[in-house]
């Protein structure tokens, strides 16, 4: 296999993730947050009560308030959770585009068809 060479002006460096389209990039930010058990609860905890106030994440979960509140930053980062406040509490909710996009991307990714006889 020969190596590939990029054509760049002189000094000029490219980042791993500008090799790649926006949407391949957005999809794996979302594969990133996803990727961690706790985030998964959160997502679970919110879908399952509609909204929720990060306290009664602590609570459900059994996770300190930091690490509950690091995870959902992560979560409202890449924008799959919303959060509005309310007085002193922060309700979260999950973002619907996101998630729509997510679920299509994967729903599609996933559904193709693995028909190769000649593979190892």
């Amino acid at each position: 296999m020969k190596n590939r060479k990029l054509n760049y002006p002189c000094g000029m460096g490219v980042t791993k993730t500008e090799l790649f389209s926006k949407k391949q990039n957005r999809i794996a930010s979302y594969a990133k947050a996803l990727g961690h058990p706790a985030r998964i609860a959160i997502l679970e905890a919110i879908i399952k009560r509609k909204a929720c106030i990060c306290g009664d994440l602590v609570e459900e979960l059994n996770l300190a308030q930091a690490t509950v509140s690091q995870h959902l930053k992560a979560l409202k980062e890449v924008g799959i959770i919303k959060g509005t406040i309310d007085g002193p509490a922060v309700c979260y909710c999950i973002n619907e585009k996101s998630w729509g996009e997510i679920r299509d991307y994967f729903g599609h990714f996933f559904a193709q068809n693995l028909e190769n006889k000649n593979c190892c």
